[in-house]
């Protein structure tokens, strides 16, 4: 795995390496503890969780069997004729690790707020992509025949080509690495941009509106779960303690009852 890296390498590793071993262990103590496997597994966070992990495994697995291809003789050009097809599989499995981040969810409010609010969206979403989609076919066409027409289609040399220019102007980016240069192709941007920040305020306000009322809901459950757990703490102390008032209260009386007999008995022997 670490071949002929240089020391910051070999650091990188290292730290990888244990952050990994802790994330496994964690995920596999939650797993323990978990009523239903298969529930667990369905989780979103937990999928995140897997997708995370896995990863690094499955690079190291394949390193190692590389390398012990390559020592063996004559295993070299099988073992580089392996890695060759799996190498793009195994560099995107290593660009996963950046799902690492995506674990922070589990402990912050705004990351799950994001992702519920994506999740309830999905239609608002669909609208905005049809709204952006059917923008980009009227627009594209319509710079690529006012910049030909003017004979300046120096960066517009195709309407395929358009739709990137189409895009970058509706959303408000403006790279400015595709300019019209005529006045007709200004005004066929400037109609695109006005349309643009129209058709995105629509769905915008309505998934705004989610987020706000997610995030409420969220912060009210959380503060029901902390109260719960509050209140599970003090009635699981008031029970030790009544617990222990009943043990003292059955101790007193019954050490009463038994000098009670004895001194009865004293006053019996005297009399006799």
């Amino acid at each position: 795995m670490l071949g002929e890296c240089s020391q910051k390498c070999r650091d990188i590793f290292v730290l990888e390496t244990v952050c990994v071993a802790w994330f496994s262990f964690e995920f596999v103590l939650r797993s323990i503890q978990a009523e239903s496997k298969c529930a667990f597994l369905k989780t979103p966070l937990n999928i995140i969780d897997i997708l995370a992990i896995l990863p690094f495994y499955i690079s190291l697995f394949v390193d190692m069997a590389s390398s012990k291809n390559n020592s063996k003789p004559g295993g070299s050009g099988v073992g580089n004729k392996y890695l060759e097809r799996v190498g793009l599989v195994l560099r995107f499995l290593r660009a996963l690790r950046i799902l690492y981040v995506m674990r922070l969810a589990r402990h912050s409010l705004g990351l799950q707020t994001l992702g519920l609010t994506v999740r309830r969206c999905t239609r608002e979403f669909g609208l905005l992509l049809l709204f952006l989609c059917v923008a980009m076919a009227l627009f594209s066409p319509l710079v690529y025949l006012a910049e030909s027409e003017m004979g300046a289609k120096h960066e517009f040399t195709s309407v395929p080509s358009s739709y990137w220019w189409a895009v970058i102007s509706m959303t408000t980016v403006g790279y400015g690495d595709m300019v019209p240069r005529s006045i007709p192709g200004q005004v066929v941007a400037l109609s695109s941009i006005l349309s643009g920040i129209l058709l995105m305020a629509f769905p915008v306000t309505s998934i705004f509106h989610t987020f706000s009322r997610s995030y409420t809901e969220l912060k009210e459950q959380q503060q029901r779960a902390a109260t719960q757990q509050f209140h599970q703490v003090e009635e699981s102390t008031q029970i030790n303690n009544d617990d222990n008032t009943q043990g003292e209260g059955a101790s007193g009386p019954q050490g009463l009852n038994e000098e009670m007999l004895q001194t009865d008995t004293e006053q019996g022997t005297k009399s006799y």
